[in-house]
Formats: structure tokens, sequence, C-alpha cells
């Protein structure tokens, strides 16, 4: 009798060596669990179209008077003769990163070239001599700002205007 227990503990020891291993193979084939982004500080706050007026933005861009302007609170977009003309944009974005925004700059036609605003770490992209973009970090949040001439013959640098309005954002950071 004694044998036939040990042989029975045997299998039991087996059975449960063999149920660990397996559970051990379920776990290997498991997908991963998603990456989450690192937390980062939030960067400070920006008022509604970064705190710019419409004639502030007008004077930079240089273009007949703004026939639609569109805001809320994380972007605004200044345009002339509708949405085919020339245009000014803003856009505030929280706790995403720049890198993808300029990445997709780069994808599309646009090299990117490091900037410094204020202190604050960015970019500059341009297409020709009618649109150019602006990317400033602010911890883990940015602001971005495109001017497009368009069709149309651009009355001031698009690179010089966008990085006019980058600087006055940052000065009006709160």
């Amino acid at each position: 009798m004694g044998r036939k227990w040990g042989a029975l503990a045997a299998v039991g020891l087996v059975a449960v060596l063999a149920g660990c291993g397996g559970a051990e193979d379920t776990e290997a084939d498991a997908p991963a669990a998603p990456v989450r982004p690192e937390a980062t500080e939030p960067g400070p706050f920006f008022p509604e179209c970064a705190g710019m007026t419409d004639q502030e933005v007008s004077e930079a861009f240089g273009m007949p008077p703004f026939t639609q302007v569109t805001r809320n609170s994380v972007g605004c977009v200044w345009e002339v003769g509708g949405s085919d003309g020339p245009s000014v944009t803003y856009s505030w974005y929280r706790g995403s990163p720049i890198g993808r925004e300029r990445a997709g700059s780069e994808l599309i036609g646009r090299p990117a070239e490091d900037i410094d605003v204020g202190g604050n770490p960015g970019f500059i992209a341009s297409a020709a001599s009618y649109l150019c973009e602006v990317g400033i970090a602010f911890g883990g949040d940015f602001v971005h700002w495109s001017v497009m001439y368009g069709n149309s013959q651009p009355t001031n640098d698009p690179c010089q205007v966008a990085r006019v309005l980058a600087e006055r954002t940052v000065e009006r950071a709160q």
C-alpha cells in the first residue's frame, strides 16, 4: 500500500507541476499590457487664442482684414476669404508630445529645425515661402502656430510671422 500512495503522490506532484508550467506558457502567450506614457508636468495656462487680439494677428500677418475668425479653448483660426484663402492657426495641446507634430511635418515634406523661444525648445518647419509652422514645448504640453498664405502673394515672411506670434505666446504664458 505504501507504493500505491507513493505512486499517487508522484502522479499528483507531476500534475501540479505540469499545471504550473501550462500557466507560464499561457502567460507568455498573453498580449503585453499597453504601455502608458509617462506623466509629465503640465505647462502654463494660455488664454483663448494665446491672448492674441485679432488686430495683433492681422498686423503680424500683413493681409487684408480677416473675414472669419473661429475661437475655442484650445485653438483659433483667422481666415481671409474663407477656408481656401490665407490663414493663421493657433492650437494648444495639453499632455501631447510635440515630437509627434514635428514628425508629421517632416513626413509631409516640411523638414523641421530646432528652435528656442524664451527658453522653451521647439521646432520650425516651412514649405517654400507660403507656409510655416512653429511648435513650442512647455513640459508635457505644446503650442503650435501655422501661417499659410496659400496661393496669395505673401506680404510677410510666414516664418517671421509664426515666430513673432510664438514669442508673444511665450511672453503671455500664465
